[in-house]
């Protein structure tokens, strides 16, 4: 940890200390709305619109790169794929709860296809697997912006209209009665979920992203009595996780994405463990 701590005042190493950066910055949206995410356990969802962001990523590189449409940044195809995918996935779950698997899996699959299809079809070498497995190593300033105002962003909503996501993520038939429109919120917040996911893919990719939006909030429900107090805990969780991968991840030589989500899950895993000896040995005692 020393080794990384003097990294980190080393000017020709700015590049760690933006990756640092990111890793606290990301702990909030992993926090936030991974603990709304864990808690309505719409994980799968997240998933589906996580990898058909891909196909936008790979249209907008398949039209810059063949001069349709230059300038066109891989994160607008990105963003435009996450929304129409959330928007998709929330309507059918609305009105057609059977068929919920069905659309999931069709987006989840699809939108991966065609991300593969256009980086195929587009001049030059693209490698997916940079935005399947993410480099926090190559965040850019100007992804610290956009990070820091996701942030800003996503707290500024859940404490603006944090008696409604409560409700609507225990009880959506008491949300109801309330007047709250928990179609609509569902909605929304499929949306917000689809742009943190694009934002945030970054820094441990596709992939991997579903995993620090439910990992962290997972270990901060063990002990939350509440959904503010498990958001709270979970975007602690999620900075210990990212800036320990980081670490490791540079003092190892390993991917820092990867070594973040092992490390997450090991913790978790072992939570889980004890957890369950310990409720055994409960169901022992007289």
């Amino acid at each position: 940890m020393n080794g990384i701590l003097s990294f980190l005042t080393d000017p020709s190493l700015a590049f760690l200390r933006n990756a640092a950066a990111a890793a606290l910055l990301s702990a909030i949206p992993f926090g936030v709305v991974g603990s709304v995410v864990t808690v309505r356990r719409i994980s799968g969802l997240a998933g589906a619109i996580s990898h058909a962001v891909l196909g936008g990523i790979g249209l907008a590189l398949f039209l810059s790169g063949t001069g349709l449409a230059r300038g066109i940044p891989p994160i607008a195809g990105a963003i435009a794929f996450a929304l129409v995918a959330a928007a998709v996935i929330g309507t059918v779950s609305l009105r057609a709860k059977q068929r919920v698997d069905t659309v999931i899996n069709a987006i989840w699959a699809t939108g991966m296809s065609l991300g593969v299809l256009f980086m195929a079809k587009t001049p030059g070498y693209v490698d997916p697997t940079s935005y399947l497995f993410g480099n926090i190593l190559l965040i850019s300033g100007s992804d610290l912006a956009l990070l820091a105002v996701l942030d800003v962003a996503v707290a500024f909503l859940a404490w603006r209209f944090y008696p409604q996501i409560e409700a609507t993520a225990f009880d959506e038939e008491f949300a109801r009665v309330r007047g709250v429109n928990a179609g609509a919120f569902f909605i929304a917040l499929l949306s917000v979920t689809a742009v943190a996911i694009v934002l945030l893919q970054t820094f441990v990719g596709i992939v991997m992203l579903i995993a620090m939006l439910t990992l962290p909030a997972g270990m901060a429900g063990y002990r939350a009595k509440n959904l503010a107090g498990m958001a709270i805990a979970a975007s602690l969780w999620a900075a210990f996780f990212s800036c320990g991968g980081l670490a490791l991840g540079w003092h190892f030589d390993l991917p820092a994405g990867a070594t973040t989500v092992v490390l997450a899950g090991a913790f978790f895993l072992a939570a889980a463990a004890i957890r369950i000896a310990r409720s055994r040995a409960r169901g022992k005692r007289p």
